[in-house]
């Protein structure tokens, strides 16, 4: 199966992508709901193996840190889930206000579609994004880590 990403219109300062993915909505769901596994998912090569901090399963209001790095330099990123409904959205907001959105709707059995959201319309850096073009790079590493999750479950 290929992959066909498309652009999905979210909204004002949001960049969204989406998918068909062979899977159900709960195995996919498993992999985006465990920050541990964020890693493995990552498409944008910022998330690092090392460290992921907080529970396997995220939910409503957990915390969660991962390493990151961006231009060459490592940091460490604590996220808060501010949207859970199992095995169909979890969201996460940085420090700055911005969100990373997963949203799973199964269409059939084995066949589920999937959007990814960067939501920065809250975001203290709304305008940074912009200026540094971080936008285009995110909406590149979202359809990266589509195009990934699709050869992962084919």
């Amino acid at each position: 199966m290929s992959a066909h990403v498309t652009t999905v219109d979210t909204g004002t300062r949001r960049v969204s992508r989406r998918v068909e993915v062979p899977a159900s909505a709960s195995a996919i769901f498993d992999l985006v709901a465990n920050p541990h596994r964020h890693p493995e998912l990552d498409g944008s090569g910022t998330v690092r193996d090392r460290p992921v901090k907080g529970p396997q399963r995220l939910s409503k209001g957990a915390k969660f840190g991962v390493g990151m790095k961006q231009y060459g330099v490592p940091y460490s990123i604590t996220s808060t889930v501010t949207a859970f409904e199992e095995n169909r959205v979890v969201e996460w907001q940085h420090p700055f206000g911005h969100k990373w959105r997963w949203e799973l709707d199964e269409l059939r059995p084995g066949v589920t579609q999937v959007t990814e959201t960067f939501d920065y319309s809250d975001s203290k850096l709304g305008k940074v994004f912009e200026a540094t073009k971080q936008t285009d790079k995110n909406a590149a590493g979202i359809t990266e880590t589509l195009e990934a999750l699709v050869r992962r479950f084919a």
